[in-house]
């Protein structure tokens, strides 16, 4: 029986034209041969390139002698190719050249240890890697490497190549953690992103003499907006320098020196950003004076981040914060949230669905009123393909709407309620899913991880949050031996990212356990810490 209300039911009346029928990277391309001296990418100065910039149409030709060569080596639709580069003109050059060839790109980050690249790499069928002269050596033995600091590669035809890949065929594919101990590839089509675009071109219109900075690592969905919206529109992107994206002045000084319009921020991010600026009101209205809007997504968004942001960038230079929320299964955002033009909240909305996405409550098998909590589950054009290789876990988190013939949704596992004007407000997660800095964390992969390490016999970790910006993954370990926590901290390098290696280790005797057997994470013990959370 469907519960939901007439103004509920019309939140979900979000159809609207989109251009289903292009890829990607087509809009770039038209753009590109109106105005190819505009400024599309605008950076580090790149010693291969002798510039820090790139016009739109050297760009596109650049890129158009990446697909070439591509295609001559077989690569195209239904293909997946790996790229390895830091923020870069050459990571443009290279995501944009995979696309034109037909293929979907894989994002791989240098940071990732070289076990859990070379899985990635395996598990996605991955013919040939991407790379540049900061990267090259990174790249694991056995794989086919393209080299994007190769000037015999830029000797090619710079012509648009035809159309290769159809709007259902994949763009790209990221990985996330998994609760299994491997991470998983979701499996997002062209069609999706150009959908996500043109709500977002709608709703909050750029064109050129926008800039936008593209800080958030590629290996992250948020990436995706960053990386293709500006280039539909004949705005600019600016490239922050590399691991910027975690030092306040680096970010004031891509906006001041760039006149960037459009960013994003982590909320936890957004907290230390707002920090720094608080201490140096001077540099707001000579540093951000550009800013027009910013958004901000992959935590919960607080009314303090809210109330500070007006009070220290709105106040002062007219920008907007928007908070956005979406799983990397639903291509980045499904739903968006205007925050006011001053003061406060007390509560800060996830939002409505975007154009052509829906969205459900659920509970027990039934659809929740206004005010109820349940599982929030997401429909629409959005929605992933699914997991690579993982028809049980696609089969899984995709499942029949049975309220609504022939419509897939997806199960995001986030808990949500209707408020009253129509808007969901996120309540937490049913799993043990977390996300620090807006990397989405599977807990379960981190233990199945420790539980590895020789003389440890049970453990569970779990995120505490002391402060708005600091958010500690602790690990509590039972171990037949005295707890070595350096020599822990290097074992599980060698196969999880530096941002899933706890911040703490604690010993205990047992982990406590529910009356049904699980791990009573309630009962864990406060961690000790010879100083306070930092």
């Amino acid at each position: 029986m469907l519960l939901v209300s007439n103004d509920l039911s019309a939140v979900n009346r979000t159809e609207w034209p989109y251009s289903d029928g292009v890829g990607l990277h087509q809009r770039f391309e038209d753009q590109a041969g109106r105005h190819p001296e505009a400024l599309a990418v605008v950076g580090e100065i790149d010693p291969f390139w002798s510039s820090d910039s790139l016009t739109y149409g050297r760009l596109n030709a650049a890129a158009n002698q990446v697909a070439v060569r591509l295609r001559r080596q077989g690569i195209g639709p239904g293909q997946i190719v790996g790229i390895l580069t830091e923020r870069s003109l050459a990571m443009m050059v290279g995501i944009f050249g995979i696309l034109k060839a037909g293929a979907a790109y894989l994002p791989l980050s240098t940071d990732d240890p070289i076990e859990r690249v070379e899985f990635v790499l395996r598990d996605a069928a991955v013919a040939l890697l991407l790379v540049h002269s900061p990267t090259a050596a990174r790249a694991p033995a056995g794989v086919s490497v393209l080299h994007l600091d190769d000037a015999g590669l830029y000797t090619g035809p710079e012509e648009n190549l035809s159309p290769a890949a159809g709007p259902r065929d994949l763009a790209y594919v990221i990985y996330t953690s998994g609760s299994t101990g491997k991470p998983k590839g979701v499996l997002i089509e062209h069609h999706a992103v150009v959908n996500r675009l043109e709500w977002m071109q709608r709703a909050y219109p750029i064109g050129p003499g926008d800039v936008v900075l593209q800080k958030t690592p590629y290996t992250f969905d948020v990436s995706v907006w960053e990386l293709f919206w500006w280039a539909r529109e004949g705005a600019t992107l600016s490239l922050l320098r590399s691991k910027g994206e975690r030092m306040p002045q680096a970010i004031v000084e891509a906006v001041r020196r760039h006149r960037v319009t459009v960013m994003h921020f982590v909320p936890s991010m957004l907290a230390v950003f707002l920090e720094y600026v608080a201490g140096r009101p001077e540099r707001i209205s000579a540093g951000l004076g550009s800013l027009r809007r910013v958004f901000a997504s992959g935590e919960a968004l607080s009314g303090v981040h809210v109330g500070k942001f007006n009070a220290l960038i709105g106040q002062a230079v007219g920008a907007r914060l928007t908070n956005l929320y979406g799983p990397t299964e639903a291509t980045v955002d499904a739903t968006y949230f205007d925050s006011p033009a001053a003061g406060s909240l007390e509560i800060v909305p996830i939002g409505r669905p975007i154009q052509n996405l829906r969205a459900y409550v659920v509970a027990d098998g039934r659809v929740m009123g206004q005010g109820e909590t349940g599982e929030l589950c997401l429909a629409g054009v959005g929605l992933a393909r699914g997991y690579l290789n993982r028809p049980e876990l696609t089969a899984e988190r995709f499942v029949e709407n049975t309220l609504v013939p022939n419509e897939r949704v997806y199960r995001t596992g986030d808990l949500v309620r209707w408020l009253p004007d129509g808007n969901l407000e996120y309540l937490g997660r049913e799993d043990h899913q977390v996300k620090i800095r807006g990397l989405r964390i599977e807990l379960g992969e981190i233990e199945n991880c420790l539980r590895a390490l020789p003389d440890v016999t049970d453990c569970a970790v779990v995120a505490k949050r002391y402060t708005e910006s600091i958010i500690l993954l602790v690990a509590y370990v039972a171990t037949v031996a005295p707890l070595d926590r350096e020599a822990m901290k290097r074992e599980l390098r060698a196969t999880l990212p530096e941002y899933m290696i706890p911040n703490h280790f604690e010993r205990v005797a047992a982990i406590p356990l529910t009356a049904s057997g699980k791990a009573d994470r309630r009962a864990l013990p406060e961690p000790v810490f010879a100083s306070p959370p930092a």
